[in-house]
């Protein structure tokens, strides 16, 4: 696709116009930064992109211009640009998938690049090497440490079909940029990448540029800008960021456009017929397996995560879109299994957890089924990255292993206490927990079906016994009910390692005849509310919950909170057994009982009951 120099100028012009009018409607917006990019757009979407190439706009707030663009190809009515950021409008302040061409949301900064490695992992799976992937950023963006993340991959990967273009115009929101396009240029090809200097408000040298480039290594075009381009009076001045104009403002500004380009303004273009761009919709896979039946020997110990393992490397034999990523603890994880047995369907994230659930994204988006694993306590490093894959309504599965106080001698920093009170906060996310082989098994199975957002799987470091029977029914907002008398003096709430401690406490309280309702919540959300309050309801409402995780945010907030939402006003008796104190080393049941959530103190708990 070639188009004429006057031509593109004319698109970038009537990208500037209609991001001011648009920005000015909404009363909020990013004007300026659209004015900057305003060129870069023409030139990549009327002169470069093929519907086989994806386009990302990493800074997400110069949303206008993009949506302009989308417009000016026919996709969509100029007159619907004036909806941007009204309630019920796709066109959001920042880009997310609700409008049908953008495949993941972007706005919070220094994610678009890590997506477009991903994607591009994604075409080389499937055998496309023509497909190419161009990422708009911004140049504050790039003091971000995920870019830097991405660019390494990238290089190591040999990702020479991504292009990371850097709308360098010198200035942030509040002052101006770290570093210049010299050491921009020097960065890059430090990292192994290809890196051009372009007066990035020149449809001259961006289109022979573009049309030049040496896909032999991963490119970087620094793209030398200014700010409010085409405005004069404003632009590369400080203090405009973020500010759109008010309507008897923009009449000056847009008069002012006109004078800036009279040319650019007054071309007409032949009639434009709809961009073949307008097909390329962005879609998932939703896969549809049910796994055959499990042959664990029961009371055999097997830690949740090697079973994770054995349940990953099977579901990878039964579809070929599953895909992992690992943050180089697949030897901890039992990702190594899948890695073994599927070699070119394992991509090593080394330590960059952000990078790794930023590539998995973007595999997701190709329609690859992609899981991810680490450290439980480490994805909290990525928690923006799962945030705005939750916005994008991405099917990430997550795993995160050696949760808890129970993995012992590591120490605190190694412990995941967070991650349950990290994921719950996700939109539509799923937490599952399940406490032996057989039920991590099923969550694998579980996790594998679920489409609407994301999975996470909780896994223990330590081996527990097999509890369940292999043909045991598990699914999602379920539970198991372990122990049920009709004497009960409470009913017990809990998943994970801490179902073997109340089992042990549950065998001490049998000596004096006293026993308790035992649930394993394998299903942390959606939470099995019902059986749990019918449960507690026969034990007086009195409902102790026990976790191997802090207070704030774990299994008894969601419990707690959910009991008083649909069971209010009843004569509810809790208490919440967590990690209070800060952890330290030590053996793992030195842990649980110097946090008060081993068989003893659940013990002491129902004890209290009856005293």
């Amino acid at each position: 696709m070639s188009s004429s120099n006057q031509y593109l100028a004319h698109i970038a012009y009537q990208i500037r116009r209609l991001a001011i009018t648009s920005t000015t409607q909404a009363g909020s917006g990013h004007p300026t930064s659209c004015l900057s990019a305003a060129d870069i757009l023409a030139v990549i979407f009327f002169d470069t992109l093929t519907p086989k190439d994806d386009f990302i706009l990493s800074k997400g707030h110069a949303a206008p211009a993009l949506y302009a663009v989308y417009a000016l190809l026919g996709c969509m009515p100029e007159e619907e640009l004036m909806t941007l950021r009204q309630l019920n409008s796709p066109l959001e302040g920042h880009p997310t998938p609700r409008f049908p061409y953008i495949s993941v949301a972007t706005g919070s900064l220094g994610q678009g690049l890590s997506v477009g490695v991903g994607q591009l992992l994604a075409a080389r799976l499937r055998g496309d090497s023509q497909k190419r992937c161009f990422v708009l950023m911004g140049d504050s963006e790039t003091a971000e440490g995920s870019v830097w993340e991405a660019i390494e991959l990238a290089a190591f990967y040999k990702i020479n079909n991504l292009v990371a273009i850097i709308d360098a115009n010198g200035l942030g929101q509040t002052t101006r940029t770290l570093d210049n396009a010299q050491t921009y240029k020097k960065k890059f090809e430090s990292f192994g990448w290809n890196a051009h200097i372009v007066q990035g408000n020149s449809i001259e040298e961006l289109k022979k540029l573009l049309a030049t480039l040496d896909f032999n290594a991963p490119t970087c075009i620094i793209a030398q800008t200014v700010k409010g381009f085409g405005l004069p009076s404003i632009q590369n001045k400080e203090n405009f960021h973020g500010k759109a104009f008010d309507k008897n403002d923009a009449t000056d500004r847009l008069y002012e456009l006109e004078k800036t380009f009279p040319t650019d303004a007054s071309f007409k273009p032949a009639p434009l017929k709809k961009s073949d761009l307008c097909g390329k919709v962005a879609s998932q896979n939703f896969l549809s397996i049910i796994f055959k039946k499990p042959h664990f020997e029961k009371n055999d110990m097997i830690a949740t995560r090697k079973a994770y393992g054995d349940a990953l490397a099977y579901l990878g034999s039964l579809s070929p879109d599953v895909v992992v990523f690992d943050a180089e603890v697949n030897n901890s994880t039992y990702a190594s299994y899948f890695a073994q047995a599927y070699p070119s369907r394992f991509f090593q994230a080394f330590i960059a957890e952000q990078n790794m659930i930023g590539m998995a994204t973007g595999s997701a988006t190709q329609g690859l089924i992609p899981f991810s694993s680490t450290f439980a306590a480490f994805l909290t490093r990525a928690h923006d990255q799962l945030r705005m894959a939750a916005i994008s309504k991405i099917a990430l599965r997550v795993v995160g292993s050696h949760c808890g106080v129970s993995i012992g001698p590591d120490g605190p920093s190694q412990m995941g206490l967070e991650d349950i009170a990290l994921f719950r906060t996700l939109p539509d996310a799923i937490i599952l927990y399940p406490c032996d082989a057989v039920s991590t098994y099923r969550c694998v199975e579980i996790m594998a079906g679920y489409h609407t957002g994301i999975s996470y799987l909780r896994t223990t470091r330590a081996d527990t016994p097999v509890m369940y029977d292999n043909d045991t029914r598990f699914s999602l907002g379920d539970c198991q009910i372990i122990k049920q008398q009709v004497n009960d003096t409470a009913t017990v709430v809990t998943a994970g390692i801490t179902i073997f401690e109340a089992l042990k406490a549950y065998e001490l309280l049998q000596e004096n005849n006293i026993s308790f309702t035992l649930i394993d919540c394998y299903s942390i959300q959606p939470l099995p509310i019902k059986k749990i309050i019918a449960a507690a309801q026969k034990t007086d409402y009195r409902l102790i919950i026990v976790e191997d995780h802090y207070t704030a945010g774990g299994l008894g907030e969601a419990v707690m909170a959910a009991c008083m939402q649909h069971a209010p006003g009843k004569p509810w008796y809790f208490k919440h057994l967590a990690v209070r104190k800060l952890p330290m080393s030590g053996l793992p049941h030195e842990l649980l009982g110097y946090e008060d959530i081993d068989a003893h103190a659940l013990y002491t708990a129902v004890q209290s009951l009856i005293a």
